[in-house]
């Protein structure tokens, strides 16, 4: 398997290589040159794999598809140790809950619970195999990395708590000052590991984001440095992401001529763009459906072609907090196949079109079409008046408390239900990481797990920064010395 840069860049790498790169060297994402294909009988065997092995046995599947640079026998050995019910809570990893009314008799809307891990957030799902591929190739290389990440909120602990005391890494996480909760913060800034910095932008998350892309731009100092990126520009991030689309499929389908649909709450687009590999693939997905919050720029791109970032300004700061994001990374993934992988036209809009302009409009283009009558898209948005009172129905009909990300999907989610299709909607987070909406909402306090009791009063390491590049790639050089 060999993976291009959405840009046309002329190299074919390998997934170690791009596992430890990020951004290609002309600044395009990395995939695949093709996409494995399961048919039926293809697909028979990986949901007996799921149903003997587990979610281990089918991560172990899928991934080998795309990864033919790590020994089967290690590659098989890193799924077991990252998809155990020690870490992720349950045998299953990715438990089916239906949103079951009494009296219903098979119900048409689930959520997948993927925030049973480490940090309570579905980040941990890719970003616990993640540190465990970055500790695995730096030590048969031997060789050391630095990580600069960017986070509305869970990418960064969860890429911290998957890194923190790895031998040879070292993260450097940028987060939008003040804008992230309270418990969030918590749980990154009490990290005081010697090999976990936290750096706190004057900004928004996309001035965080921009910084990222910029040092990764920057070739010489990346080379110098060893800068790699967890953040879902990562390719392998989003191909553990993948896994969990064919675990939920086979958890709500009896057998493979059945198709689901699936809400995601986005923001960077990498949770919904691995719902798309796995369609691409041959996954019976019916629709792949966006919910936003009010920072609205991809549920406006589906439905008028327009894709219109917004500046720091115009970036509502929301209960939905890590969707508050107007720069949609992920999104070139989507536009460089929907565009029939022309790589020119694509470097054309990411590269020069919104940098210069702000927007693109693909409205006029016949292949925007494809988006929905090919690709399966759907797109809705949720406010904050929406999380409050998904979150008082979700309690009072189901006696289940979500967080307001979660909130978001839902809402959205039964606004595109089909008859004989289930919807499942990809949990974002615990509630407790959101507890002053839930409180808003329900006049209560969500559940804490006993291991983050007091986490908000624990010591603080936190450096604040202006929003600049030059100041960041200092940071980085004076801890790399």
């Amino acid at each position: 398997m060999r993976y291009l840069s959405t840009r046309g860049h002329a190299d074919r790498k390998q997934f170690c290589e791009i596992l430890l790169e990020g951004l290609a060297p002309d600044g395009g994402l990395y995939l695949p040159e093709n996409y494995p294909q399961l048919d039926i009988a293809g697909l028979t065997r990986l949901r007996e794999i799921w149903q003997s092995q587990g979610y281990a046995g089918l991560a172990f599947e899928i991934l080998s598809l795309y990864i033919d640079d790590i020994p089967r026998d290690d590659l098989q050995a890193l799924c077991r140790k990252t998809y155990t019910a020690e870490v992720f809570g349950t045998k299953e990893i990715v438990p089916l809950k239906p949103l079951q009314a009494p009296g219903q008799s098979q119900p048409d809307l689930y959520l997948e619970a993927l925030s049973n891990g480490p940090t309570l957030a579905f980040k941990d799902m890719a970003m616990q195999l993640l540190g465990n591929l970055f500790e695995y190739e730096l030590a048969r290389r031997g060789e050391e990395l630095n990580i600069l990440g960017a986070t509305s909120g869970d990418t960064g602990s969860a890429a911290e708590y998957a890194m923190r005391g790895k031998k040879g890494v070292r993260v450097f996480m940028t987060s939008p000052n003040g804008r992230m909760s309270p418990f969030q913060q918590a749980q990154m800034f009490s990290l005081l590991d010697k090999n976990i910095y936290n750096i706190a932008i004057d900004g928004v998350f996309d001035d965080c984001q921009d910084i990222v892309k910029a040092v990764s731009n920057d070739l010489a100092f990346k080379r110098r440095f060893k800068i790699g990126t967890v953040n879902s520009i990562n390719w392998a991030r989003l191909l553990a992401q993948v896994v969990y689309y064919f675990a939920g499929y086979f958890q709500a389908t009896q057998n493979n001529d059945q198709k689901v649909s699936f809400t995601v709450p986005s923001g960077n687009f990498g949770n919904v763009c691995a719902g798309h590999v796995a369609r691409m693939m041959g996954l019976p997905i019916d629709r792949l459906v966006v919910a936003t919050n009010e920072n609205d720029v991809l549920d406006e791109f589906f439905h008028t072609g327009i894709y219109h970032v917004r500046g720091a300004t115009n970036t509502h700061e929301t209960s939905s907090p890590s969707m508050d994001i107007s720069k949609a990374s992920n999104f070139e993934r989507f536009v460089f196949d929907l565009l029939e992988r022309d790589d020119t036209q694509t470097k054309a809009i990411f590269g020069e079109a919104l940098s210069r302009e702000g927007f693109f409009d693909l409205s006029g283009d016949p292949r925007f079409a494809k988006a929905a009558n090919a690709y399966g898209f759907e797109s809705g948005r949720s406010n904050h008046v929406d999380r409050l009172k998904t979150i008082q129905q979700v309690f009072s009909s189901y006696g289940m408390v979500i967080d307001p990300h979660t909130a978001d999907g839902v809402k959205v989610a039964k606004e595109h239900l089909k008859a004989q299709v289930p919807m499942i909607v990809l949990e974002t987070a615990l509630p407790i990481k959101f507890a002053s909406t839930v409180v808003e909402a329900l006049g209560r306090q969500p559940e804490r797990p006993a291991q983050f009791v007091g986490i908000e009063s624990l010591p603080k390491r936190v450096q604040v920064m202006q929003a600049d590049v030059d100041l960041i790639k200092a940071f980085i050089t004076q801890h790399c010395q």
